[in-house]
């Protein structure tokens, strides 16, 4: 896989205008505790210039999906998709270590039976990152970066992972990285494909379910190279536990994505450009998908 490093690179919400309401007097309720929260760790990473050498691979994974009920136990030609991300979370090379993370038995049987370690976490976490942050205090160990794995791209490349990873490393103020890619044509105005837009020293800017940028005629434009969001981040591990302290910020609430409360708080964020097919599994008719790909590339 070619891999571009020219360094450029979910919590819940409600609909309704009642529901927003609400969403927005609980976000102003919780702004100057997480405003204090944001300034005394963001004092702490700016002095921060140590290499984190330290790295575990975290794959979150919930049985009850709104939007695909048990999808990390779906088959893909004749495996678990869970175990199908595992295989290839362990092919990078940057991580000491890797762990499911579930609030649900049958994920965490199925796991073990494959040979993953597993961490059981509370019901109550509200996206992938609260899950990591919970699985990181429940290992005991001493870890300096954390990567959050999605489960649901079987198809991850290892280089993926060990790219955002040395992003992180090579970022001191930035405490989180990810990963983009080209954003396909007939994908523009999909809200399951989320885009993103990044300044001139690769740091995000913006993330969201809508076409960014969007330009006055309505329309994409094919000239522009737009940019989709793989779901694969790296957390700095410290960051990563006061991640669930920092109260949800309005446009969190309103695009319904994680990686918005992390720059609202006014934390940076490195992002790699890579030259990959984002193969995700959202709904149940892309599993199809999916393995039509596998037996066209005769991946097993």
């Amino acid at each position: 896989m070619k891999m571009n490093l020219m360094s450029i690179c979910s919590s819940s919400s409600e609909s309704g205008s009642s529901s927003s309401s609400n969403a927005w007097l609980v976000v102003s309720h919780g702004l100057v505790a997480g405003a204090a929260i944001a300034l005394a760790a963001g004092a702490y990473f700016r002095r921060s210039s140590k290499l984190r050498s330290r790295v575990v691979g975290i794959i979150p994974a919930r049985f009850a999906s709104s939007r695909f009920q048990g999808k990390p136990l779906v088959q893909i030609l004749g495996k678990p998709m869970i175990q199908r991300t595992w295989e290839r979370a362990k092919l990078a090379t940057t991580l000491e270590h890797i762990v499911v993370a579930t609030d649900d038995e049958k994920i965490a049987e199925c796991c073990r039976g494959f040979g993953a370690d597993v961490v059981m976490t509370s019901e109550s976490c509200r996206n992938g990152a609260e899950r990591c942050s919970e699985a990181l205090q429940k290992l005991g160990m001493k870890y300096d970066i954390v990567v959050n794995i999605q489960g649901d791209e079987p198809l991850i490349e290892p280089e993926i992972i060990d790219g955002i990873v040395k992003a992180l490393q090579g970022a001191p103020d930035a405490v989180f990285s990810t990963a983009v890619t080209s954003l396909k044509p007939e994908d523009g105005f999909d809200p399951n494909r989320v885009k993103c837009v990044v300044d001139n020293h690769g740091y995000a800017i913006y993330f969201s379910r809508g076409l960014i940028p969007y330009n006055k005629s309505g329309k994409l434009n094919p000239n522009f190279p737009y940019l989709l969001h793989l779901g694969i981040q790296c957390y700095d591990s410290k960051f990563l536990r006061i991640y669930p302290e920092l109260p949800p910020t309005p446009l969190q609430l309103e695009e319904d994505l994680e990686q918005l409360k992390v720059l609202e708080n006014g934390y940076k964020m490195k992002v790699i450009k890579v030259d990959h097919d984002a193969h995700g599994v959202d709904t149940p008719e892309d599993v199809e998908k999916i393995e039509a790909l596998m037996r066209e590339k005769n991946l097993s």
